[in-house]
């Protein structure tokens, strides 16, 4: 062998030694969104038991539901945790984003909360009640009021449920439509809204207490955790489900989130 060939596989052999011995481990921390509130408590959670088997995460917060999932297609990001399947499936189709659950979270229930009222049948005629303005958080409040008696949707209508789809609103509900992270802010100028829990909690609301009503724990609105789907396949992805559904994470749910629901993990 001649000196060249010979400094070839030397170098092959040097290469293959660091990928074996660690140069492939993480040696950065993989960037996870969440909204602030909830999820971001429970990913920090998540982040301790992740350390123990080697995977470091960064928490980036996001005060709405749009740029987590804009930041995961763009690249700036790794995964995110915060929002549910349909809003998912949702944006996939309206926006084109490559991206794809690959593991359940936790569901937390709507809640519906008012400064006017201390029951929904207690709304006058013609109150302003607050919904989402995202299609798929819109029709799940809409589901609720149908579940409590206030509305009637037209057969069919489902998860993408809009205020079109009303049919029968006895108390002629007036419905404003306000971007998710708004609604507990503008209690003081609507008769009611629908507040989904991270933003409830954020705003100082107490879920157990302070709602009128709450959607059915039976839904589903199962929060997800999402990737690329050219990263769905990687070990660090498996590292990550494996840290949220472990049991550290779930007494931490439990103990901190009552009202929590567990996705059967």
């Amino acid at each position: 062998m001649n000196k060249r060939s010979l400094l070839r596989a030397t170098l092959a052999l040097s290469v293959a030694a660091s990928l074996s011995s660690g140069v492939l481990a993480q040696d950065k921390p993989i960037k996870i969104g969440v909204t602030a509130g909830p999820h971001a408590q429970i990913l920090e959670a998540v982040k301790k038991t992740a350390e123990k088997d080697g995977l470091k995460i960064q928490i980036v917060e996001f005060s709405d539901y749009v740029q987590p999932n804009a930041a995961l297609a763009a690249g700036d990001l790794d995964a995110n945790s915060y929002q549910h399947k349909p809003y998912l499936d949702a944006q996939v189709k309206d926006r084109g984003y490559k991206l794809v659950s690959v593991g359940y979270t936790v569901n937390f229930p709507i809640g519906l909360y008012s400064k006017k009222v201390k029951k929904l049948e207690d709304l006058k005629e013609g109150a302003r009640f607050g919904i989402p303005n995202d299609p798929t958080n819109g029709g799940r409040v809409l589901l609720v009021l149908q579940d409590k008696g206030l509305i009637k949707l037209k057969d069919g209508a489902g998860l993408k449920a809009t205020p079109l789809d009303v049919t029968s609103n006895p108390k002629k509900l007036r419905f404003v439509e306000l971007d998710a992270a708004q609604l507990a802010r503008s209690l003081d100028d609507l008769d009611a809204a629908a507040v989904n829990t991270n933003f409830a909690l954020s705003a100082g609301l107490n879920p157990g207490k302070d709602a009128i009503a709450q959607e059915s724990a039976k839904s589903p609105y199962v929060n997800i955790i999402a990737v690329r789907e050219a990263d769905k396949d990687k070990p660090w992805v498996a590292k990550l489900v494996k840290a949220y559904q472990s049991e550290d994470t779930r007494q931490f749910i439990q103990t901190e989130f009552k009202g929590a629901v567990l996705a059967g993990w």
